[in-house]
């Protein structure tokens, strides 16, 4: 909850129908003085009524002490004070009345046919007493003066409270209204902020995921290569040194570009956490709901960066695994074009991958490479024939984690694309994959 909305909770402490105490002390002392009014205006109106002073004391006390419910029935307090008007009575409580009455959340017809009752009220028995009073002689103005004084007194008792109460009333509809839609705003801006954190949470898992499935085409290719080669360098050290030589600087080659791939990739990181840096340093002047936005573009940003391979690359590809020792052929379909970075640097992660799993579990086998470039999308296919020796994957001593397919399947789904993995009948293994090109 708010503050606002705290604040006005833990106002609600007062007596019985009171919201605060010093709203039930206002009420109090009002009624206090409108009794105590009333009891001195009750001992004129007892002798002209011919009753005993203390019962018109008694009176006066009872009908002013009404006013202390103003708060909780503002109709029955108006009525009271308009009953008493005959007897002069209740002018405090006729205009506390009033106000309470027209400030209340009751419907307007009310309001404006009990303030009608009281202006008739006070009009014609204000009328009565100034005309009885000039009767008496007590007043020597002309005729003109009985209905000024009796419109004049009239309003003035009326139309001030009924109109305070009126703008009081809708005041304070106002800045409940503005206090609510406060509430409303910072429960808003409290679920933005937890959708935020959740967005950003699932970009930081997805920046992870990438960032390991990278991790593992940049460097399970390569350190492959240079496991096969380095078998082949050992079994070919003594019999045939110039193939040796051949061998060795392969696999410098095969490490050294490792190493170029792996720095490339460890500066994309760093210079994404300097601009996460930078933007936590500047996240206090971003609005809440610009968080969310950022957070989820964090790592497409990161990957738009990243300087990636292309398929332009792939004969080198195919010509490193055959300087392995790899039986392989590359075939191309259709007429060769460029593609969106992400759409050619998966295509060629793929093939890269397919290419590493024959290295590690059928070494030797012969292999087919077929990319088919057609008009709205780009298919390649890796297939294997059986390897001559069943062993030899377990010979050259090549672990595997079994994230490869998993990787190359996550690639091709989050394009739009479609990926099938599988043994063949000839007992050979089989990847395929279609990624639109748009």
């Amino acid at each position: 909850m708010t503050t606002t909305g705290a604040d006005h909770a833990t106002a609600l402490t007062g007596p019985w129908w009171w919201v605060r105490w010093r709203s039930a002390v206002l009420d109090v002392g009002l009624a206090l003085v409108s009794a105590l009014e009333c009891a001195a205006e009750g001992i004129p109106f007892a002798r002209d009524a011919g009753i005993p002073v203390s019962a018109g004391i008694v009176f006066g006390l009872l009908a002013g002490s009404v006013l202390v419910l103003r708060r909780k029935w503002p109709i029955a307090v108006v009525l009271v004070a308009i009953a008493i008007t005959p007897a002069q009575m209740g002018f405090l409580m006729g205009i506390v009345g009033l106000y309470t009455l027209a400030a209340a959340e009751l419907p307007r017809r009310i309001i404006v046919a009990l303030a009608g009752m009281t202006f008739l009220g006070t009009l014609i028995v204000t009328f009565v007493r100034v005309r009885q009073s000039m009767a008496r002689g007590d007043l020597t103005l002309g005729d003109w003066f009985v209905p000024f004084a009796s419109l004049a007194t009239s309003l003035g008792l009326t139309a001030p409270p009924v109109l305070w109460g009126l703008y009081v009333g809708a005041r304070r509809r106002l800045m409940e209204s503005l206090r609510e839609r406060a509430d409303s705003l910072e429960r808003e801006l409290q679920l933005l902020a937890e959708r935020a954190e959740e967005r950003a949470e699932w970009a930081r898992g997805e920046e992870r995921t990438r960032i390991a499935r990278e991790m593992h085409d940049v460097v399970a290719h390569r350190v492959s290569l240079m496991v096969v080669h380095a078998a082949a360098l050992q079994a070919v050290a003594r019999k045939d040194p110039e193939k040796a030589v051949k061998n060795a600087a392969l696999v410098g080659d095969m490490g050294r570009q490792a190493l170029t791939e792996l720095r490339e990739m460890l500066g994309v990181l760093r210079s994404g956490e300097a601009a996460q840096r930078r933007t936590a340093a500047a996240s206090v002047a971003v609005p809440l709901a610009a968080v969310g936005v950022a957070a989820a573009a964090a790592a497409s940003r990161v990957a738009a960066e990243e300087e990636g391979p292309w398929l332009s690359e792939l004969e080198v590809l195919v010509g490193q695994s055959a300087a392995a020792g790899m039986v392989v052929d590359l075939s191309v379909e259709g007429d060769v074009r460029s593609y969106a970075a992400v759409v050619e640097q998966t295509a060629f992660r793929v093939v890269q991958e397919a290419l590493t799993n024959v290295h590690k579990h059928a070494a030797g086998a012969k292999t087919h490479v077929r990319l088919a470039h057609r008009v709205a999308e780009i298919a390649m296919q890796v297939e294997n024939e059986p390897p001559p020796e069943p062993a030899s994957a377990a010979a050259a001593g090549l672990p595997s984690g079994g994230n490869g397919l998993v990787g190359m399947r996550e690639r091709v789904l989050g394009l739009g694309g479609v990926f099938v993995s599988g043994p063949t009948d000839a007992g050979g293994f089989r990847v395929s994959a279609v990624i639109p090109s748009a």
